[in-house]
C-alpha cells in the first residue's frame, strides 16, 4: 500500500502545511446536538428501568455478614465420596440379588435370588397363556410349544441323568 497520494503536486506546495478549508461547524454542532439527545434518552430509560425494578422486584432485607446459616443447594447435590458411594449402592443392590427376602409381607409376594430362579424356570418352565385364553398376544401357542419342548428336554435330561447314576451304583 503507497502512503503517496494520486494528485500530482502542486508547483508551490513545498511552504504551505495547513488547510484551506475550515471544518463544517454545522455538522459537527448537529452531531453533538444528536448524541446529547441519544445519552438524554438512555440516561432516562435507564432511570425509568431501575425504578421499574425496584416497585416489582423487592430485595428483601439485607444480608447481614454475622448470619452464617449454611443453604443447602436443591437436589442432586454433589457427592462428597463417589467411589465409596457407589461401592456402597452395588453391594446393597448385590445382597437384593443374591438373597431371599419380604417385597411385599401382607401379599405374600417374596424376592429369591437369581441362580434360584433360574433353577426354577428350567425345571418348571415359563408361564404362559393357554392358545384359546381371550386376550392372548397372536404367537402364544409357539411359546407354548417352545415351553413343552424345554421341559420335556430338562426332565429327559434329568431321568438320563438319574438312569446314569442308578446304573453306576453296585
Amino acid at each position: 500500500m503507497s502512503t503517496e497520494t494520486k494528485r500530482p503536486p502542486r508547483p508551490n506546495s513545498g511552504a504551505e502545511t495547513y488547510e484551506h478549508s475550515d471544518a463544517n461547524i454545522r455538522a459537527l454542532v448537529q452531531f453533538a446536538f444528536w448524541l446529547g439527545v441519544v445519552i438524554l434518552l438512555a440516561i432516562l430509560g435507564m432511570k425509568w428501568m431501575f425504578g421499574y425494578f425496584a416497585r416489582v422486584q423487592q430485595l428483601g432485607p439485607p444480608a447481614s455478614p454475622f448470619e452464617n446459616t449454611r443453604v443447602l443447594p436443591p437436589s442432586p447435590r454433589l457427592q462428597v465420596a463417589p467411589r465409596a458411594e457407589l461401592q456402597n449402592y452395588r453391594d446393597a443392590e448385590q445382597e437384593q440379588l443374591s438373597t431371599y427376602g419380604w417385597v411385599d409381607q401382607h401379599n405374600g409376594v417374596v424376592r429369591i435370588p437369581i441362580d434360584r430362579a433360574m433353577d426354577l424356570v428350567l425345571q418348571h418352565g415359563l408361564p404362559v397363556r393357554a392358545a384359546g385364553a381371550a386376550g392372548a398376544p397372536s404367537g402364544s401357542a409357539g411359546l407354548s410349544k417352545a415351553t413343552e419342548t424345554t421341559m420335556s428336554r430338562t426332565s429327559a435330561n434329568q431321568s438320563r441323568a438319574a438312569g446314569a447314576a442308578e446304573g453306576s451304583q453296585p
